[in-house]
């Protein structure tokens, strides 16, 4: 792949119930059109943590091969996502004094300063996976958004900082280099959802992203187009399948579809009287089960995993200047009625999330479908990158020109005051 035009990027998104790898390339109008999609049921994850190897290696495979033959690309080189309970945020402020008042901030400053973050010393086995900028002060002048241009001696910033095991990355890029790729970014998975899920009006607003899986719930806090805080939650809509098969003594895979064909977040009065029958194992008897019940199981460990989350909005600090409320997307946002159990628990406004906000008209149905948040946002991301990477070498070309037209200009007015 042409890393000097990446008309193809592909995103991986290596979750606990399955993994999806979806190729996209970008259209005359900058939308985003997924060409094919890969998926396979996901074995060797557990709570968003690669657990074995071997197997995730072939889930891998599997997906890409899929993707592959779909969209006719060659796969070598995905962006991938990272999840887990081992994600932590913290807050951090970094400092550099210029050298001279005259010359403006520029790009290199603001980016010495953004490198500077990633030196910070962790915890051991830790490493740093971003480093968000979320304002800067300029020689003690508060609350500055970009401060490319300005004078100033001393450039400081506010910044949000993830970090992650890094074991837990070292294993994920194993797996996908014993697949046979190359990674060429690793993102927060719920940095990935909001790209492909959030209007840029609602990040403005201030929003909740909250991305249910299988194995993890992710948060993402925007406010003022800004990323404010982010959580990994270790419970997904596995625990859910794991308690109506403790509740309603029946095998796993009966479990899940019962979830998915009859369970809902609030058990309605209208379920009074549905029964639901699952046959029995080896000729006993079928077992009945009442979808009330089911609906109590779900809502009460729905419930928790939602009180959760709120304690990450009342925790980050934000949670009285969040005018877009609550966006819920990913497998588990397809449960029934999940949008008014999370407006009751926490009182806000909430709505399904279909990451359908950068994608162009004629991409396939199947791929907005909530599933698919992060496997998108991977793609989106993957090009916000390079248009990144271009754009700095475009103003390093300038800056160079620049200096090179100043340098002479010197060597000049030197010989010409000589010579006088």
């Amino acid at each position: 792949m042409n890393m000097d035009a990446p008309e193809i990027v592909v995103g991986l998104d290596i979750g606990t119930t399955k993994i999806a790898c979806l190729v996209g390339r970008r259209t005359e109008h900058g939308k985003i059109e997924i060409l094919g999609m890969g998926k396979s049921e996901s074995v060797g994850v557990t709570r968003g943590v690669v657990s074995n190897i071997e197997k995730t290696v072939q889930s891998i495979r599997s997906a890409v091969e899929e993707a592959e033959v779909k969209s006719g690309v060659d796969i070598n080189v995905v962006n991938v996502g990272i999840a887990g309970q081992h994600i932590k945020s913290l807050q951090h402020r970094g400092m550099i004094t210029r050298d001279s008042i005259e010359d403006e901030i520029n790009r290199d400053d603001v980016d010495q300063l953004i490198e500077d973050m990633y030196k910070l010393v962790m915890m051991p086995g830790e490493d740093i996976i971003h480093v968000l900028p979320q304002d800067y002060i300029v020689d003690r002048e508060p609350g500055i958004k970009d401060p490319i241009g300005m004078s100033g001696i001393q450039l400081e910033g506010n910044f949000h900082i993830i970090t992650g095991q890094i074991a837990a990355a070292k294993n994920i890029y194993k797996c996908i280099n014993k697949a046979g790729l190359e990674v060429a970014d690793l993102i927060l998975e719920p940095l990935a959802s909001s790209s492909s899920v959030l209007s840029e009006e609602e990040k403005e607003a201030g929003v909740v992203l909250v991305d249910i899986g299988g194995g993890t719930t992710d948060i993402a806090i925007f406010q003022d187009g800004i990323i404010r805080h982010t959580a990994v939650i270790p419970f997904g809509g596995n625990i859910i399948t794991e308690d109506i098969k403790e509740g309603c003594t029946i095998m796993h895979r009966q479990a899940e579809l019962l979830k998915v064909k009859f369970g809902a977040a609030l058990s309605s009065t209208k379920q009074e009287n549905e029964i639901v029958c699952i046959p029995g194992l080896r000729g006993r008897d079928p077992k009945e089960i009442s979808v009330k019940n089911l609906s109590s199981i779900i809502n009460a460990r729905m419930s928790e995993i939602i009180e959760h989350v709120y304690y990450e909005i009342k925790n980050s600090g934000f949670e009285k200047k969040l005018i877009g409320g609550i966006v819920v997307t990913g497998g588990g946002s397809q449960l029934k009625h999940i949008t008014q159990l999370f407006e009751y628990v926490t009182g806000m406004d909430a709505r399904i999330g279909y990451p359908n906000e950068h994608l162009s008209s004629n991409t396939n149905l199947s791929v907005t479908s909530p599933l698919f948040a992060t496997g998108v946002g991977l793609v989106i991301q993957g090009f916000e990158k390079f248009d990144a990477i271009v754009s700095k070498e475009q103003v390093a070309r300038n800056h160079t020109t620049k200096t090179k037209g100043n340098f002479f200009d010197k060597i000049r007015n030197f010989f010409d005051e000589n010579v006088e």
